[in-house]
């Protein structure tokens, strides 16, 4: 047996010294503090199989954090916290050379002469101020992380050198300094309090932030929207001005939705007929090579999904472009795809009738008309399924559905957009600013126009700028208020703190001031609260919580219209005459949910004529798996998969047991444990009545279920058409159950590498 006293260890410096085990005992010993059920000697006998001779002092750190990190299961969950200290001692001992950290001023002089953090922090904060925000900081809640929150705030949030993987800070100076750039324009005597009030929201997890703003707020860079649509024109201009914004947003981080359907269908004459256009193909692989073509700040690949209507010519073909069938000429498998639809076209399904396919250039207004007008929509479709002149393809409603069905099964990866819901249920009046697309994660619904040149004054491209409330760490909807306010405020600076590589993105952004603020941590609520997904009984405080954030949400954007005037685009809202969430919902809904309104929304409707918004839209629900991490909470809306989830990240595999364990452990409904998707279906339409853009909505199914281990069609469709009934917006994924063990599922990153994650 090896004699651990006698090793030798490497330090950092070169000279070997005697090992000290005494001194990994002891930090060990800190470590275990106050959790339960961790054994330290456990941990010792874990690692010492794997200490030999000359080990570096910085492997035996990594050595004691994996086997911590391996011991964590559903009988042993604080293991999570344990392993998640030693990460931390770990991490400051590389950012400070120590474990104490330095006084904020002074790290904040350090990494701007470094060229790591903005030159402007320092130039916009007295010495003082940092004396007191440096004082107000607290480091010890850097301990209450878990380990996959430390892990994955190492490889994609803590500023570093992404060739060295060195790290330069710890996260309480991330959050602080956030806080400072994003209020850094506020007056100098309200200032310092927004700053600590919205510190201890973002480190005690109330609050969650994005990717973009977590890695990039602080440092040089400036974009921190996570979602950017960009729509593009029939012509050759447009197609590559769409390129070339896609490529340069691509490199800042964002994730992209690209409207496509304009674009002419395959065998159109052009040129006066000398010439044949060679369709959408073709130019969906310029866009699929122009998002590939950078990965978003050494943090993740590119990621876009592109949208088109269900009723375009090329439709079938399109439809196929994701599956692994067929060859490459005829395939683009690297984005994902969201196909739209709208009333005339489910009433087809409905009816049994057919879908007229058209190519959108070749019937002049209806493409305008799928969007603004439904009923004019209607009224050109018929005309032109009359008229002999123009070309066209009529197949059965049913087999045009399945079809789309059926590679939405295969791939999980086609969405559907319901083009009339995004504009009738929005806040955009659709005659002047109409609702076209989303963007990659389906939670997104802006207006958007084409860009003819990069530098178009008239195009459009809308971004959006994230963040999320954790609905776990509230114990009253009072509470909503307050984080409501700081969220809405937090993000509208960043608006104006932020750059904009593209003229037509900073137009839009400054007209409209568009957010989207989610929540995490839901299925932790429900639980929390003692009811399901499943069973209709979570649908009445649903009700109660998307009210209580979407008027808290609206009472914040008003109050700051009043200090800060309303954007300049808020003529083209409903809300302007008066028109709210509240009044254009559904009705089906209130079949299956008969909870009254609660707030003074009549007051705040006279008050938004009255005063305006400082905000276009506030409100979506994203997906959110790497900030739920962060947060320990379960993902967006989501129900988690098992009790123990893992993921796949950069550093290996990362195990996150699901919030209050202990207590709740009973109380979870899992995702596979849900009979079908009717009660989860009927919570999104609830949101939705509140929600002004749309959510990030998943069907699941499993097999097994089934007669003969298959999904019927029929299933399908019935699901599809519960949700338009319920006016969603959006669906996103749709997950199938493979078999694999549950413990084990989330191995996939969800959002096609995270690129819209908040």
């Amino acid at each position: 047996m090896t004699d651990f006293q006698s090793l030798k260890v490497t330090k950092r410096d070169g000279r070997q010294e005697p090992i000290n085990l005494d001194k990994i005992h002891r930090v060990l010993e800190w470590a275990a503090e106050g959790l339960d059920n961790v054994s330290v000697s456990q941990v010792e006998l874990k690692s010492q199989i794997q200490l030999y001779d000359g080990i570096r002092s910085q492997d035996i750190h990594e050595t004691i954090i994996k086997a911590a990190a391996d011991l964590i299961s559903t009988e042993t969950p604080d293991y999570q916290y344990m392993a998640a200290r030693l990460a931390i001692f770990h991490l400051r001992k590389i950012a400070y050379g120590q474990f104490e950290p330095p006084h904020l001023f002074d790290h904040v002089t350090t990494l701007t002469e470094m060229k790591r953090y903005d030159q402007h922090i320092l130039r916009d904060y007295s010495r003082d101020e940092f004396d007191t925000l440096n004082d107000y900081l607290d480091h010890s809640r850097d301990l209450t992380f878990s380990y996959a929150a430390v892990k994955q705030l190492e490889g994609k949030y803590l500023i570093q050198d992404r060739v060295s993987r060195r790290v330069y800070e710890s996260p309480q100076m991330l959050y602080m300094l956030i806080g400072m750039c994003l209020f850094a324009d506020y007056p100098r005597d309200t200032r310092l309090d927004y700053i600590k009030r919205f510190y201890d929201a973002i480190s005690l997890f109330k609050i969650s932030l994005p990717t973009p703003i977590m890695s990039g707020v602080r440092s040089p860079s400036r974009q921190f929207s996570s979602c950017v649509l960009i729509e593009c024109g029939d012509s050759l201009d447009s197609i590559n001005a769409t390129t070339s914004a896609i490529v340069k947003y691509v490199s800042l981080r964002a994730g992209i939705g690209i409207n496509a359907g304009r674009i002419r269908a395959v065998g159109s004459p052009i040129r006066g007929g000398e010439a044949q256009h060679t369709g959408c193909i073709p130019f969906f692989k310029l866009f699929q090579a122009a998002v590939k073509s950078c990965s978003q700040g050494g943090v993740r690949g590119g990621a876009a999904t592109l949208f088109y209507p269900l009723w375009h010519l090329e439709v079938e073909s399109l439809l196929v472009l994701k599956n692994n069938r067929g060859v490459e000429e005829n395939r683009v498998r690297h984005m994902d795809y969201g196909v739209q639809i709208n009333r005339t076209l489910y009433q087809r399904l409905i009816k049994g009738g057919n879908i007229t396919l058209f190519s959108p250039h070749e019937v002049p207004g209806l493409y305008e008309a799928f969007f603004a007008d439904q009923d004019e929509f209607e009224r050109l479709y018929e005309q032109y399924e009359q008229d002999p002149n123009i070309r066209k393809r009529s197949l059965p409603a049913v087999e045009l559905f399945s079809l789309m069905m059926q590679e939405r099964s295969s791939t999980g990866r086609i969405y559907i957009q319901n083009v009339d819901h995004c504009n009738t249920h929005s806040p955009f009046d659709p005659k002047v600013a109409p609702v076209r697309q989303s963007n990659l994660c389906l939670e997104i619904a802006l207006p958007t126009s084409p860009l003819e040149s990069m530098d178009d004054a008239n195009g459009e491209i809308a971004l959006c700028t994230l963040s999320a409330l954790n609905l776990g760490a509230i114990n009253s909807l009072d509470e909503l208020e307050e984080l409501a306010e700081l969220a809405v405020r937090a993000l509208d600076s960043l608006l104006d703190y932020q750059d904009y590589p593209i003229e037509a993105a900073r137009r839009a952004s400054m007209k409209r001031r568009t957010l989207g603020i989610g929540v995490i941590n839901f299925a932790n609520y429900l639980a929390k609260n003692g009811v399901k997904y499943s069973d209709g009984s979570g649908n009445n405080l649903t009700h109660r919580t998307f009210e209580a954030i979407q008027y808290y949400l609206l009472k914040a954007s008003n109050k700051l219209a009043r200090e800060r005037g309303a954007c300049p685009g808020f003529n083209e809202t409903v809300y302007a005459r008066g028109v709210l969430p509240i009044d254009t919902y559904k009705k089906d809904l209130d079949a299956i949910c008969s909870e009254p309104l609660h707030l003074d929304w009549e007051a705040l409707r006279a008050d938004i004529v009255a005063h305006g918004l400082r905000n276009s839209t506030l409100s979506s629900l994203m997906p959110s798996e790497t900030s739920s991490q962060i947060s320990n909470a379960t993902n967006g809306i989501e129900p988690p998969r098992g009790l123990v989830t893992v993921k796949q990240s950069k550093d290996g595999i990362l195990k996150q047991v699901v919030p209050d364990y202990q207590e709740l452990k009973h109380a979870y409904e899992l995702l596979w444990q849900m009979p079908s998707n009717d009660g989860y279906l009927q919570l999104v339409g609830i949101m939705q009545k509140f929600v002004d853009q749309a959510i990030s909505a998943n069907t699941n199914y499993d097999p097994q279920r089934f007669e003969g281990g298959r999904v019927p069609m029929k299933q399908l469709l019935k699901d599809l058409l519960t949700a338009y009934k319920f006016g969603l917006k959006t669906l996103y994924y749709q997950n199938t159950r493979d078999g694999a063990d549950d413990a084990q599922a989330d191995l996939a990153d969800d959002c096609a590498g995270g690129a819209c994650k908040i």
